[in-house]
């Protein structure tokens, strides 16, 4: 495990950290302000609304923005598994977690770590929206949610004024 780690610190990275999120439940909210924070504090952030070219394919250079991270700060709330968008950019990120060393932090902002893991509560309704899909896609979605709910992470509601 410590080459796959230190794999991670031996390539020059794009950025320091990529947020994954929803944006329709938490852009304007935590997401804003985390990312002002890291900005602050001189982290260079990929956060996909602000540094996406206009008239590049999104998902092809979205994928690049992954690959070109050090670390990913997912921030996992009520609409996120509604997305394929988010979901997809989560394989991803747990892909290179697993084979090149880069790190996820999970961030649970208004859902608990165990309807992520489990994939009940609000979580497993907004994942219902997908049930029409290819059953083999949503299974990978599920198991990148599962993994990525048992990193160590951070509960909001848990925090000091969480």
């Amino acid at each position: 495990m410590a080459s796959s780690s230190s794999h991670a610190y031996n390539k020059n990275y794009e950025y320091d950290v990529l947020l994954s999120f929803s944006g329709e439940d938490t852009r304007k909210t935590f997401v804003d302000h985390l990312y002002d924070a890291l900005d602050r504090h001189g982290i260079c952030t990929f956060k996909g609304d602000e540094k996406l070219q206009k008239g590049k394919e999104i998902n092809g250079e979205l994928l690049q923005s992954i690959q070109d991270s050090r670390c990913y700060i997912v921030v996992f709330s009520k609409r996120y598994a509604s997305s394929s968008w988010c979901l997809n950019e989560l394989l991803k990120i747990m892909e290179c977690h697993k084979t090149n060393g880069q790190t996820a932090f999970p961030v649970f902002y208004d859902v608990d770590p165990s309807e992520v893991r489990k994939q009940t509560g609000a979580v497993g309704d907004a994942l219902a929206i997908h049930r029409n899909m290819n059953e083999s896609e949503v299974g990978r979605w599920r198991d990148a949610l599962k993994e990525a709910a048992n990193l160590s992470g951070w509960d909001v509601k848990k925090t000091a004024n969480g």
